[in-house]
């Protein structure tokens, strides 16, 4: 299964080459298109792509296969559907978008070799006698992401799978959303071999690796190890940048502290010890806790600064909450 997961990201990283080739067959049209909606791989994107490569030159009429859920009215995309339409351009998008679609659908394929495989693994729970806990962040969006490549097995759900797989929803982890199984085939669900998390994050090279000799630090910098696992959990960590979740809000705090990539491997760092305490004592993941560890935050905050402003004379005066009108 490993070595499946593997050759998938690649054929994802392939892919996505194609639909770079797609922009800039565009851009060398001067058609303006994938600047206005956000995905050219989208419903609305392929539909135009496609009109275009059938023949249609009229802005307006490509502009009708508009999706109502995009944002860009039909005016705006009709203005940026004004280009040169240059014969090699469109030759070089043809190629892409065919291209684009026989990865999308070797992907499909690697999917369907995966859920066979998945058949093969005992699960450590059973959904009809412990239920899946609710999705809190499907909540908040409102609705469940679409798939794009259409999967042709709609009911299978990657959430279910892998809370069979781990026994626990590591998917509410934030950033862990999509990784649940390449974190199986790359880490498994066995904690026991590495007995506290400390170990686990180390193997992960999630941790500052110090060269010291006769007592003083010669060199400090994170470890130079190239880890699968290890490289999931940075990658989570780094979409965290603009959630609102309390890992975000830690990210961006320790941003101010570390920089970009000191806050990056920190964050790793954490969600890889949270993943490690949820999948060792089957836990579940509960937001509530950061409230505890955010108002000690704040106490030890209050403290330092009147112990600074008495070390410079000063007292500080609480400000009392105004009443409501």
């Amino acid at each position: 299964m490993r070595t499946i997961v593997r050759h998938r990201n690649e054929l994802v990283a392939a892919a996505s080459q194609h639909v770079q080739h797609m922009h800039k067959a565009l851009t060398q049209m001067n058609l303006q298109i994938h600047h206005v909606i956000n995905d050219i791989t989208g419903v609305t994107g392929l539909a135009i792509v496609d009109a275009i490569l059938a023949g249609q030159r009229d802005g307006t009429e490509l502009a009708k296969l508009r999706n109502p859920h995009i944002k860009a009215d039909t005016e705006t995309i009709r203005k940026s559907l004004e280009g040169n339409w240059r014969p090699e351009h469109l030759f070089t998008l043809g190629q892409s978008r065919d291209l684009y679609r026989i990865y999308q659908q070797q992907i499909v394929n690697c999917d369907l070799e995966i859920e066979k495989m998945l058949s093969q693994f005992e699960p450590r729970i059973d959904p009809a006698e412990r239920p899946l806990p609710p999705d809190r962040k499907r909540n908040r969006a409102g609705k469940k992401r679409r798939q794009k490549n259409g999967h042709p097995h709609p009911e299978f759900d990657l959430r279910t799978e892998a809370y069979k797989l781990f026994g626990v929803d590591v998917t509410q982890i934030p950033g862990l959303e999509e990784n649940a199984l390449p974190l199986f085939s790359e880490v498994g669900r066995d904690m026991s071999r590495w007995p506290t998390a400390g170990q686990f994050v180390s193997w992960l090279a999630l941790c500052p690796d110090n060269d010291i000799s006769a007592g003083k630090v010669l060199w400090r910098a994170a470890r130079r190890v190239k880890n699968r696992a290890g490289h999931i959990f940075r990658l989570a960590a780094f979409s965290l940048h603009h959630s609102r979740t309390p890992l975000g809000n830690y990210l961006r705090r320790m941003k101010t502290k570390l920089g970009p990539e000191g806050a990056t491997m920190a964050t790793a760092h954490k969600i890889a010890v949270i993943f490690y305490t949820m999948v060792k004592i089957q836990v579940e993941y509960d937001e509530t806790l950061w409230a505890a560890r955010d108002a000690q935050r704040e106490k030890r905050l209050e403290a330092r600064l009147k112990r600074q402003a008495t070390r410079l004379g000063y007292q500080l005066v609480p400000i009392e909450p105004k009443e409501a009108a």
